[in-house]
């Protein structure tokens, strides 16, 4: 157990922060998860849409110390392959 004061206000923040980084690492998978779905329908269009605003959202997580900048640009470039191969399939 922390003794000094400032070690139990560290323990305060840290517990706000990983609330935080917690609620937005989710907000980002539940979105990854529609957009798997969307992706399954084969609506194109509506991928394309759904991934833009996804990697907005990365890019915006990726800006703060939740998500690591290389960890950001896997996801993405992972989503925007398979959102590519669908917009293909259907031309």
């Amino acid at each position: 157990m922390a003794h000094s004061l400032s070690a139990k206000k560290r323990i305060r923040q840290n517990e706000k922060r990983n609330t935080i980084n917690r609620a937005r690492k989710s907000q980002v998978k539940t979105q990854i998860k529609h957009l798997e779905e969307t992706m399954a329908t084969g609506d194109a269009e509506a991928s394309a849409e759904q991934f833009r605003q996804i990697a907005k959202k990365i890019d915006k997580i990726a800006s703060t110390s939740t998500m690591h900048k290389k960890t950001a640009a896997r996801n993405k470039s992972r989503l925007a392959k398979r959102v590519n191969a669908l917009t293909a399939k259907k031309a």
